[in-house]
């Protein structure tokens, strides 16, 4: 027998669906809130909150002018410490071109106040092993096992196993150390003088296994990083090493601390300095991109007197369009960097072994490779030939050697607990001003459309909680803060999503105009509306984007919860209004169309007749009769009723011969 179907599809599936994310999102937060450190209160930003404030200046223990571009260079530093360390919403500004200051909300630990306060030191190192910069992949090493990715840490490997690390052709000049490492841009672009993205997957194979907690990859860099399986890791070299190159500086720790660093993580990249002069170093490059081992530091920022953007000049002496960075050392410093290049390029069949890297805060910041011996204490880095640097490039590394040039320190001027710039004052306002907003929708849709403001009301009221658990999980997550801007996206978010709403009820409302049936109007309602109801929406959200990635402060706040709702908006609309429209067309309150439903026909003004064919018409009435009848029947059923209509429009005799034949063939199947 043949089953029947309502028209419309299952309406409670996707409101089930709905109650799932709800369910989840609260569900995660509750059980964040219990065994964790999440809240059923969003943490709020500096002007709702307070904080600490920080001035600091930055000066020269050698009576060296400090410029704007040094303070910018220091404000850059000092921003990556803070974003590494897990504070978010943070304010790092110029006072008077001259001294910095740091405003982060809520109480942030001393430790992160001495990070932020702590000099910043710029050391040269010669580059033992290269390698992407993820942390060892458990799943695939065996205890007492060695990786196989080319990042060995074993002193007797070949460096020449990594395949990142090749040596570039010779430069004009005969002298000029390439860049083959990734090096920032002014704006922290994603690209890099490799031509590689740095969210690219690492040459390791790191992030393979991601469900990988920190307790296995401790075990595993430990178990890999202990050749003699004694259950302890060795700090001495097993051989006294004769250069800062020789790789008998990697020890046991060494090779435990670099198998188990993760550079993708910020918070390993926060910086601060701290790093022994006189040993080798684990460091990432300030974009992630990759991590190194490095020998003891054999140069300074001392020994570097200026660098600056030029163009690249050939053999000729004619000058290219290719940007380039140039160094200058003090006259002691250049004696020592031709020593340090007379060995590296000696080197240069064993990459990355033939590699300087500069470190800056504790990241490096460029890691050129030396093709021949530099004696006259001047150097030149250019990116690879395949991929040059960029004019915005070559002036971050200029920039970045010339503050590293110095030995500056911050003096703290000035530490206080400062109240919120707004306080709860503003943000009452602005909760107030929401409901009050809130009313108006509600009071208009209900003037407009009577009881149609049920699921307008219940709409709302679906998209805030879905909104607010959003922000929940992503204060507990990823550490947001709500600042005023961004309450002021969401009250906008309340007049975009009823707007949404109108849009598909005004449809629903021109159907039945027309003289369709409520069920119907809801569907064919829909259709139309959906298209528009998308569009809009993608407006509201690429404006959100481009104004969080143009903007600066506050106005990002904004749009962020803007794009938020959008999206919320999209869900509540596609989840929540349409099935239960669908839901309600089905009730006799609306699908009779009731005076005070908001769809009565007569108040909308319907036609009152259809034309039906051969000059006949039918009333509302009739109308909704063979809809319900329709509703009733099995497919077969309604297609003969279809066939004896069509007759009857065509022919009255034969229409009845035909629907006769169509009653006949259907009790034969029956």
């Amino acid at each position: 027998m043949a089953t029947r179907k309502r028209p419309g599809g299952r309406p409670l599936r996707p409101l089930l669906f709905l109650l799932l994310i709800v369910a989840a999102i609260f569900g995660s937060v509750g059980a964040g809130a219990k065994w964790g450190d999440a809240s059923f209160t969003p943490e709020l930003a500096l002007d709702l909150e307070g904080g600490t404030q920080i001035i600091l200046t930055p000066n020269t223990t050698d009576g060296q002018e400090v410029t704007s571009d040094d303070v910018n260079q220091a404000i850059a530093i000092i921003r990556q410490r803070v974003d590494g360390s897990g504070v978010s919403e943070a304010e790092i500004t110029s006072q008077g071109g001259r001294n910095i200051v740091v405003a982060m909300p809520g109480n942030p630990s001393q430790e992160t106040i001495d990070l932020v306060s702590a000099s910043a030191v710029m050391r040269m190192r010669a580059v033992l092993v290269e390698s992407g910069p993820g942390a060892i992949d458990p799943a695939a090493l065996e205890p007492g096992e060695e990786p196989t990715d080319g990042s060995t840490a074993d002193p007797t490997a070949d460096p020449t196993a990594d395949p990142t690390a090749e040596a570039t052709d010779a430069a004009p000049d005969g002298a000029l150390p390439r860049e083959t490492t990734p090096t920032p841009s002014p704006s922290d672009e994603a690209t890099s003088e490799s031509g590689e993205e740095p969210t690219a997957e690492p040459t390791d194979g790191a992030t393979d296994a991601p469900a990988a907690t920190p307790e296995e990859i401790d075990e595993a860099a430990f178990a890999a990083a202990d050749a003699d399986g004694n259950g302890e890791l060795s700090n001495t070299p097993a051989t006294e090493p004769t250069s800062a190159s020789d790789t008998a500086w990697i020890t046991e720790q060494v090779t435990y601390d670099f198998y188990r660093l993760d550079c993708s993580l910020p918070e390993n990249r926060t910086g601060g300095g701290g790093d022994d002069p006189d040993a080798p170093l684990v460091a990432c490059t300030t974009d992630g991109a990759a991590k190194y081992i490095l020998g003891p530091a054999e140069l300074s920022g001392s020994d570097l007197t200026s660098a600056q953007m030029v163009y690249q000049t050939t053999s000729t002496g004619a000058a290219t369009n290719i940007p380039v960075v140039q160094m200058n050392f003090t006259s002691e410093g250049g004696e020592k960097f031709a020593e340090i290049t007379t060995r590296l390029a000696g080197l240069a069949a064993q990459p990355p072994l033939n590699q300087f890297a500069i470190v800056l805060d504790g990241n490096v910041i460029s890691a050129p490779g030396v093709d021949e011996p530099i004696p006259n204490g001047e150097a030149t880095i250019s990116g690879p030939e395949t991929n040059p640097f960029t004019r915005s490039q070559a002036q971050t590394l200029a920039n970045q050697l010339n503050f590293g040039s110095l030995p500056i320190t911050f003096d703290v001027q000035s530490q206080e607990q400062i109240s919120a710039t707004l306080g709860g004052e503003q943000l009452r306002n602005g909760v107030i001003a929401g409901l009050i907003g809130l009313v108006l929708v509600v009071l208009y849709t209900v003037f407009q459309y009577r009881g149609l403001a049920f699921v307008t009301l219940t709409s709302l009221a679906v998209a805030g909680a879905l909104t607010y658990g959003a922000i929940l999980l992503l204060s507990w997550l990823q550490g947001y803060r709500l600042s005023l801007p961004g309450v002021a996206g969401l009250i906008i978010a309340i007049g975009v999503t009823a707007d949404s709403f109108i849009v598909y009820f005004e449809r629903i409302r021109d159907e039945v105009r027309e003289g369709r049936v409520l069920t119907a109007a809801v569907e064919q309602g829909w259709l139309r509306a959906r298209r528009t109801i998308l569009a809009s929406d993608a407006v509201n959200f690429l404006a959100a984007v481009v104004l969080y990635f143009l903007a600066v402060g506050g106005v990002r706040g904004f749009a962020f919860t803007l794009g938020l709702t959008t999206l919320v908006d999209i869900v509540v609309v596609f989840l929540f209004t349409h099935p239960m429209m669908k839901i309600l067309a089905r009730t006799k309150f609306f699908g009779d169309g009731h005076p005070m439903s908001g769809l009565d026909p007569v108040h909308l003004g319907a036609t009152v007749a259809a034309y039906a064919g051969r000059g006949r018409t039918r009333t509302r009435a009739e109308r909704t009769a063979v809809a319900a009848n329709a509703n009733r029947m099995t497919i077969a059923e309604r297609r003969a009723a279809e066939a004896r209509e069509r007759a009857e429009a065509e022919s009255p005799d034969d229409g009845a011969v035909v629907g006769a034949k169509a009653s006949d063939e259907q009790e034969g199947k029956r």
